[in-house]
């Protein structure tokens, strides 16, 4: 089903009898596409004319669906063994925000996901992160291994020399404490880097 056609069920269930198509075609050229439009943070679908609470509403319990949805197909497997459904996850979460957020997945001795984390928010091109706040985070959660993961606002997922520098100190302190770090993703807009597979771990 196109994003229009889909956006349009979405809106006709805050808005009933009402052509709805306007809007639809509205918010999809303001914002790209169906997930850019649903992940838009609430002040600016509000800035968009026609927009009230009932549509933010809508959009915005259609976003934690398929987060939901998503998060499903990954959590308490084995993540390494279903790496695509662990992308699709992260893609859904993460590649539309307008800001960095930076995220660990924790995983049991099966490398098994058992936790999820946001661990912090931050600018448009910059997150903070303390290696020592991960690892004793992995602790606390009986993790043996984990994986990073942040996006790009800019949707460009190559590495900044300060991810590339952030990523070697939190391996270097799993190492002393005999955690594994398998990986750290970049989540751009349409597709994501990974440190392993790019050589940088």
């Amino acid at each position: 089903m196109p994003d229009y056609e889909l956006l349009e069920l979405l809106l006709f269930r805050a808005i009933p009898r009402q052509d709805v198509k306007p809007l639809a075609h509205l918010l999809i050229d303001t914002f790209g596409d169906l997930n850019r439009v649903i992940s838009a943070p609430v002040p600016r679908l509000q800035s968009v004319k026609g927009v009230g609470e009932a549509v933010v509403c809508e959009l915005k319990i259609f976003e934690s669906v398929s987060q939901r949805m998503m998060r499903a197909r990954v959590m308490h497997r084995q993540v390494l063994s279903s790496w695509d459904a662990l992308l699709d996850y992260c893609h859904t979460t993460m590649a539309h925000r307008e800001t960095e957020q930076f995220r660990i997945l924790f995983l049991d001795r099966k490398n098994t996901l058992i936790a999820d984390e946001e661990q912090a928010r931050g600018t448009v091109d910059h997150v903070p992160v303390y290696p020592r706040e991960v690892v004793k985070r992995a602790l606390e959660l009986n993790a043996s291994a984990l994986i990073l993961v942040h996006n790009h606002p800019s949707g460009d997922p190559t590495p900044s020399s300060a991810d590339i520098t952030m990523t070697h100190q939190v391996q270097e302190a799993c190492q002393v404490l005999g955690l594994t770090l398998h990986d750290h993703l970049i989540i751009g807009k349409s597709r994501e880097l990974s440190f392993r597979s790019g050589g940088y771990l």
